[in-house]
């Protein structure tokens, strides 16, 4: 596969493609960056694609970036039922839960590869000339040290700096993305909503049912990517992402899987989602559902809304120091953070928790009698065999590698988890 450079060579190289099987072609017409594409119907595209490799073309970042906000296309089977057909569950509101191969899933996140559906996440399009700087008082990143094709991840937090969700940021040429989690994409719409002022220059729209997200994971991620010709994006920094055409259809590929700095997440419309799933399955990705993806969470450490992000912690005990700006200047929650930062306030912290036996989320953590914190999270290990959970625990009252209890008689190792161990508290003088 060639990287094309321009729509214009992009274009004309489509129109090539379809001109050379255009006797046994449906034509659609689809809007992609200003230009009238075409594209074969979903069932011969399926077809021809047995026959040969997913063909991603490059955009320049110079075009106009993909919008998301067309009408999906007609097609013949969407996303769900073709995970359907080939035995994955999908609960009725449309999550794919689980494939029948949680550990095999699991194993691969840690040795292979695995996709994961995440299109049921939060997706919100921030539009208008003052979007950077909206979004750069209302969170805790900082927007306006970022440039177009740059992404990062950013936190909702009350005005006294609770936390609401964490939300990853795409910046794109007339737009920024964010996705977030599931239970929050609506609140977080109407908290926006209210922040906008008559002069403001910002538009909020919810994408989610518009496009689809997967998260591509595993230290094997990289040698799809390859297959792929999207080597160009290896090694590149968190966030990082650039638009490609698969059959005519907009796809962003970018830097992060969510749930770690390594690993991609795509993002496309409804119309190529089914090709896209299917190319990365034959190119060896293992597919996991979300009950798997909800263990892989707790066990990599990554907070969640109503579980380790509530209003009973404040974004510094949630330890989420790369999502933060110490010195950009007025945004929501800021003066709690620096009197926090200023006066030592953080008095508690997430950590990992190697349990004995299983636990409720809500128990007490207990040390010399004392209740020290709260089980938020719980889960099983492989096999079932194996508990482990996340909570707060007060920073005096244990360390990595303390025994501590939970409940009454369940003991708990306090460990470090991999998402928050990325996690580097920034200085004073840093420019984050």
């Amino acid at each position: 596969m060639n990287l094309v450079k321009s729509c214009t060579d992009m274009a004309m190289m489509m129109r090539i493609d379809c001109v050379s099987h255009i006797t046994n072609t449906a034509l659609l017409p689809c809007l992609y960056n200003g230009t009238v594409l075409r594209r074969r119907s979903l069932s011969l595209r399926n077809s021809f694609f047995r026959e040969r490799k997913l063909q991603l073309r490059c955009v320049s970042a110079s075009s106009d970036s993909l919008q998301f906000d067309f009408s999906p296309p007609p097609i013949d089977h969407d996303l769900l039922d073709t995970v359907s057909v080939a035995g994955g569950k999908v609960s009725e509101d449309g999550i794919v839960e689980s494939f029948d191969n949680d550990d095999e899933a699991l194993d691969a996140f840690d040795n292979g590869v695995v996709v994961v559906d995440l299109s049921h996440f939060g997706r919100i399009r921030v539009s208008g000339d003052d979007r950077a700087h909206f979004l750069h008082n209302q969170t805790t990143a900082n927007f306006e040290s970022l440039n177009e094709g740059q992404g990062c991840d950013t936190v909702f937090v009350t005005p006294t700096a609770r936390t609401i969700d964490i939300a990853h940021a795409w910046i794109m040429k007339n737009a920024i993305l964010l996705t977030v989690s599931p239970t929050t994409c609506q609140s977080i719409i109407e908290m926006l909503n209210k922040y906008i002022f008559f002069a403001d220059k910002v538009e909020i729209k919810d994408i989610t049912k518009q496009t689809c997200l997967f998260a591509l994971a595993g230290p094997k991620s990289n040698q799809i990517m390859s297959k792929l010709n999207l080597g160009d994006l290896i090694g590149q920094p968190y966030g990082k992402h650039q638009h490609y055409s698969f059959d005519g259809m907009p796809i962003t590929v970018g830097v992060g899987s969510l749930i770690s700095d390594e690993g991609f997440t795509m993002l496309m419309s409804p119309g190529g989602a089914v090709s896209v799933w299917k190319t990365l399955l034959a190119e060896g990705a293992i597919p996991m559902g979300s009950v798997a993806w909800e263990k892989l969470r707790i066990t990599q450490g990554r907070p969640a809304p109503e579980r380790e992000l509530s209003k009973e912690y404040n974004v510094l005990e949630a330890g989420l120091w790369n999502s933060i700006s110490l010195n950009k200047g007025c945004y929501k929650g800021q003066e709690t953070i620096a009197r926090l930062m200023t006066y030592d306030g953080i008095k508690q912290r997430l950590c990992g928790l190697n349990l004995s036996a299983p636990a409720e989320p809500g128990s007490p953590i207990i040390v010399d009698g004392k209740k020290v914190g709260k089980l938020t999270s719980y889960t099983r290990g492989r096999d079932g065999s194996g508990h482990f959970g996340l909570g707060y625990i007060k920073k005096q009252a244990a360390s990595i590698g303390n025994t501590v209890t939970i409940g009454e008689d369940i003991s708990g190792i306090v460990s470090e988890v991999p998402y928050l161990a990325r996690q580097h508290p920034p200085s004073a003088n840093s420019s984050s």
